[in-house]
């Protein structure tokens, strides 16, 4: 059983969040537990007019940031680790300070601590040197910084397509299997495929 901790945070991008809890949703033998912020909630009715409660239903449990006493705030509680998705400054630098003020922040330090993996998809841009440093000690630490680069090699047609090949990148780091998005064949095939088009 792999064991996931999910963080939706209140940075744009809601969607990689939701479709990262659709994918993992659908796997078997995965426990997901999601803590979504109060911003997050906000975004995801904005961005993507999904209602919160139907987004908590595609975890395994859900929790609210405040309940800094869950199970789940404990080294002791098992987890394989930590997605953040999106993930904003604000709660990449909390968790680089360790200034655990809600149930997320503390989950990523927790995450840390435990030597489990975090990854945090950082969802900003321009970056100016106090994000960079707060990112540097968070690698130190053992922490992912994955902001969501798309990348285009596979010829996305759609913004699924562009969210589905970050979201299959975010299970790579985690060993999970997954069929989102083609993989880069080599030039030498790419470069076939495209005599033939």
């Amino acid at each position: 059983m792999t064991v996931l901790i999910v963080g939706i945070t209140g940075a744009s991008g809601a969607i990689y969040g939701i479709r990262l809890l659709e994918v993992l949703s659908s796997i078997k033998n995965v426990e997901t537990h999601l803590i979504v912020s109060e911003a997050a909630e906000a975004i995801i009715k904005y961005e993507t007019g999904r209602r919160i409660e139907d987004v908590k239903e595609l975890a395994s449990f859900s929790y609210d940031i405040r309940d800094i006493g869950a199970q789940i705030a404990s080294g002791s509680f098992r987890t394989d680790g930590m997605i953040v998705a999106p993930c904003t400054v604000k709660t990449m630098s909390a968790i680089a300070n360790s200034y655990s003020e809600n149930l997320l922040i503390r989950l990523g330090d927790v995450t840390i601590k435990e030597r489990r993996r975090l990854l945090l998809l950082v969802r900003e841009t321009p970056l100016h040197l106090g994000h960079l440093k707060n990112m540097e000690r968070l690698c130190e630490m053992g922490a992912i910084i994955m902001p969501p680069a798309p990348a285009f090699y596979h010829k996305p047609q759609t913004i699924q397509d562009i969210v589905d090949h970050t979201v299959g990148k975010m299970l790579d780091l985690f060993g999970i299997e997954h069929t989102l998005f083609q993989r880069w064949p080599g030039i030498a095939k790419q470069d076939e495929n495209l005599s033939t088009d």
